[in-house]
């Protein structure tokens, strides 16, 4: 679905006049609609790609602030026309770096905020707040507001369900209009935050933003790899309800192998696991520290020790219940035509040698693609029983994988990821103190 406009051309107001237009707006209707009764979503947009995408001419706008395929494909022309590295993600910092050095001034519509994502449009969100930075260190805070309702073919009706609000501005102008949100957010409704950026900036901002009593959505994906993990694990200690879209790209990795283990018979292979591989695109290490994590604590493993090679390689040892050793190796690999996303799996191995003597030892390979499953056969695996499955990667862009947040309503942080963050960060943590 494609996304879709507000309702009416957004209004610009000052700031202090934005709650009081709002209280009108939902008075004056005449159906008596007092709006949805659902949830109010923040939203940190700098789409900074974008912006400088379109400031060099690369595309031509309007800049809205989601990852449609033309600008994925803009992206990865910067990369080759910029002789990056050909594994650099398309939406890495460094893209953003090289643009910046490139002339141009051109001047496109800015929709950030009023050009909203279809699957989340039909949830009928009551309030959507996005704070939209701009390039220029010099542009004052500019507010917007409008109505909004989704499309009839999503549910919506005549009457407006809800409103938009856009802060638009350079960095240091929204944080001084930051006042004006908590009157705006209906305290009686579940409040989000979805951080739609890099996890390395604004960091001031980004604290104020992220009060107790509010949801985040975050991707560890985004940002320097200790910040991510000691963020998520600090927000996960202090019980705070938070949403990591970098572990939601993963249910498909756990249910796979989940399901190869799902048999009786094949369940106390579990117990005899030595060696598990993990493959990731890139050097990004925290989706597959999450990962091994994940399974750490399924296992009930204990993690002893693990350290990085120059390779950017992270090797571990678990220990087993019974006492018996794990090696756990994380492996980046220089992908030509990366994900969006760095730093995705595309290949793990889990060796499993039972101690009886009458059993045959289990090799369980797991890939994106037949090609990294062959790779993983390689070193002896023939003398295994092999078990192999394709894992289904998702193609849902990054607006469908918050509207499925959304519609959970979520309230608390998910048990497994709970449990699997704290190891991720120790085994992080643990690979740059030796």
């Amino acid at each position: 679905m494609s996304p879709q406009l507000t309702l009416q051309t957004p209004l610009l107001l000052p700031p202090n006049e934005i709650p009081s237009y709002l209280d009108q707006l939902w008075t004056n209707d005449q159906s008596s609609n007092s709006g949805a009764n659902t949830f109010s979503l923040l939203i940190w947009q700098p789409a900074w790609i974008e912006q400088q995408l379109a400031r060099t001419g690369k595309i031509s706008g309007p800049i809205i602030g989601t990852q449609s395929n033309a600008l994925i494909q803009a992206a990865r022309q910067i990369v080759l026309d910029q002789d990056l590295p050909h594994c650099t993600s398309p939406f890495d910092k460094c893209i953003t770096t090289s643009l910046a050095k490139l002339s141009g001034a051109n001047l496109v519509d800015d929709l950030r905020g009023q050009h909203i994502a279809a699957s989340i449009s039909e949830l009928q969100p009551r309030r959507l707040i996005t704070l939209a930075p701009t390039l220029k260190e010099d542009t004052e805070l500019e507010t917007l507001v409008a109505a909004y309702c989704p499309l009839p073919e999503e549910g919506g009706g005549q009457n407006a369900c809800g409103d938009v609000v856009v802060m638009r501005g350079n960095i240091k102008s929204i944080e001084k209009g930051l006042n004006i949100l908590e009157p705006l957010i209906p305290e009686e409704l579940p409040s989000w935050l979805w951080w739609n950026g890099n996890l390395d900036e604004a960091p001031d901002l980004f604290n104020h933003l992220a009060s107790s009593q509010r949801r985040l959505i975050i991707d560890t994906a985004l940002g320097n790899e200790h910040h991510c993990l000691d963020l998520l694990k600090t927000k996960i200690q202090n019980d705070q309800a938070i949403n990591d879209l970098n572990w939601l790209r993963l249910r498909s990795w756990r249910e796979t192998l989940a399901m190869v283990f799902d048999p009786p018979s094949r369940r106390n292979a579990l117990n005899n696991v030595v060696q598990l591989d993990i493959d990731i695109e890139g050097s990004h290490p925290v989706q597959g520290l999450l990962f091994a994590a994940w399974i750490a604590d399924r296992l009930k493993w204990e993690l002893t020790k693990c350290l990085q090679t120059p390779e950017k390689s992270f090797q571990a040892e678990f220990h087993r219940p019974n006492g018996s050793l794990v090696q756990v190796l994380l492996n980046p690999l220089p992908v030509g035509k990366p994900s969006i996303h760095p730093g995705q799996i595309v290949g793990m191995r889990l060796i499993c040698k039972p101690e009886e003597p009458n059993q045959k030892d289990v090799c369980v390979i797991l890939g994106a693609e037949s090609g990294e499953c062959m790779r993983l056969e390689a070193g002896g695996m023939a003398s295994m029983e092999l078990l192999e499955e394709l894992v289904p990667m998702q193609s849902a862009n990054v607006e469908m994988d918050v509207a499925r947040l959304l519609r959970s309503s979520r309230g608390t942080t998910s048990p497994l990821l709970a449990a699997a963050a704290p190891i991720a960060s120790s085994l992080l943590n643990m690979s740059c103190s030796d």
